[in-house]
């Protein structure tokens, strides 16, 4: 793994939040109540995620996100400002409250209901009041829990500067092919390649995304066919505490490799080694590690 002298310049454009996570002893079924021992907020959002965690490996980090008026969004701007995130194209609505998402968590599997709320107000309008930034980028990072509208826009605005541009394809939603063929790596889960792909052949869909298409799961590893054999690398960690941010920290730790150069296979190491770190603390931002602790 190799670093350059040169800060990556890193645009995401996607969503912020807060996780409200409730710990049970079990996932409650349909029709059916079940008592929390206690409950956490973190500062959460995967496009937040991947903004912080770049942030912390090193780059130069620009986030084009939308909260609501109210004190939560001023506490994700702040939080984000603190962790060295430019917020100066964070847009505000008066339409919606800052999002949230509410986590059931059971001895480490877990539930997840999000509510995107101002995340869905994010509009082309705030993409390209950040076209200069994007022009002076060397990648452009983008998540599913924004419109598919300011998705696609954000791909074409950046392709037409020539920038790289990479794609968490979660939560797993259908995508065109004029997407498909512009990103420079996509990033999915597992479980949700027939949604993406609207095929479920994995080596099918692997094989025709060669050095492309790096498909995750929960125990950190991470597959993808490199043209001539599939690769497969796994990091689980046995102490592993919280599962949620893990695909965050993997695309921050692969991105971040991508802009320094390396080989597809050191960049899926490193990705790995970064979402073994989050695993290791609560909070899918708090246990982000920093450059010097993965360098």
């Amino acid at each position: 793994m190799k670093f350059s002298s040169q800060q990556p310049k890193i645009v995401v454009i996607g969503s912020c939040s807060l996780d409200l996570v409730l710990y049970t002893d079990k996932i409650p079924g349909g029709n059916e109540t079940v008592m929390a021992h206690h409950s956490e907020n973190f500062f959460g959002g995967k496009g937040a995620n991947q903004a912080v965690g770049t942030a912390r490996l090193g780059a130069n980090v620009y986030f084009v996100g939308c909260v609501g008026i109210d004190p939560l969004g001023q506490q994700i701007m702040r939080n984000l400002v603190n962790e060295n995130v430019n917020v100066g194209y964070v847009c505000e609505t008066d339409q919606a409250p800052t999002g949230i998402a509410y986590v059931t968590n059971c001895n480490g599997d877990f539930s997840i209901v999000v509510d995107p709320a101002a995340n869905k107000y994010l509009t082309t309008e705030n993409v390209r009041n950040a076209e200069k930034y994007i022009a002076a980028s060397d990648l452009v990072l983008l998540q599913l829990e924004i419109a598919m509208e300011v998705v696609e826009f954000t791909v074409k605005k950046a392709k037409s500067y020539g920038k790289m541009v990479g794609l968490y394809a979660s939560p797993g939603k259908r995508l065109s092919d004029e997407i498909l063929n512009s990103v420079d790596f996509i990033i999915a889960k597992s479980n949700e390649l027939s949604v993406i792909f609207g095929e479920d052949e994995r080596e099918k869909i692997l094989e025709k995304y060669f050095n492309k298409l790096f498909v995750r799961d929960e125990t950190n590893s991470t597959l993808y066919f490199n043209g001539t054999e599939m690769k497969y690398f796994r990091n689980e960690n046995e102490n592993m505490i919280y599962k949620m941010g893990m695909g965050d920290a993997f695309t921050a730790g692969f991105s971040i490799a991508m802009c320094h150069k390396n080989t597809i296979e050191d960049c899926v190491k490193f990705g790995n080694l970064v979402s073994s770190k989050v695993s290791l603390g609560k909070g899918a931002q708090t246990a982000l590690p920093y450059l010097k602790d993965v360098k």
